[in-house]
Parts: C-alpha cells; structure tokens; sequence
C-alpha cells in the first residue's frame, strides 16, 4: 500500500485503501500496523487533523482492530 508522508512527531506516513477499508500507519519508530475497518470518513478526517499524533489517540488507538506489520 502506497503511504503519504504526513508531518508529526509520532507518525510518518499514512496509507489507506477505500476497498478493504484498510488504513496503514507507519510510525517513526519504524513500526507499521494495520487498521481494520476504517471509513473513508474517518481517514480523511485523520488526514485533515492538524495533529495526526492527536487524531490517533482520540479516534483510532483502540477503536479499530490492528496488526503489526
């Protein structure tokens, strides 16, 4: 899945596929993980946050089902 680079201090790049509804996080730590079920809604409103780190937390982190990559 192609990743866009996004500027945060948490996140590096994010990727999303409106098929699978499948929304890709790569952090700068190097880990990538999986979210599952993810709405085009709430993946632009990730992309449109003005912090990222911040979406995350407050929409995501613990909401979705994930795997590590």
């Amino acid at each position: 899945m192609e990743r866009t680079p996004v500027t945060s201090t948490d996140i590096r790049a994010i990727g999303y596929d409106a098929d699978s509804q499948t929304l890709e996080i790569e952090f700068n730590s190097g880990s990538v993980y999986d979210y599952a079920g993810v709405s085009q809604g709430e993946y632009d409103g990730f992309m449109g946050a003005n912090s990222k780190g911040k979406y995350f937390h407050a929409n995501i982190k613990n909401r979705y089902s994930f795997v590590k990559l």
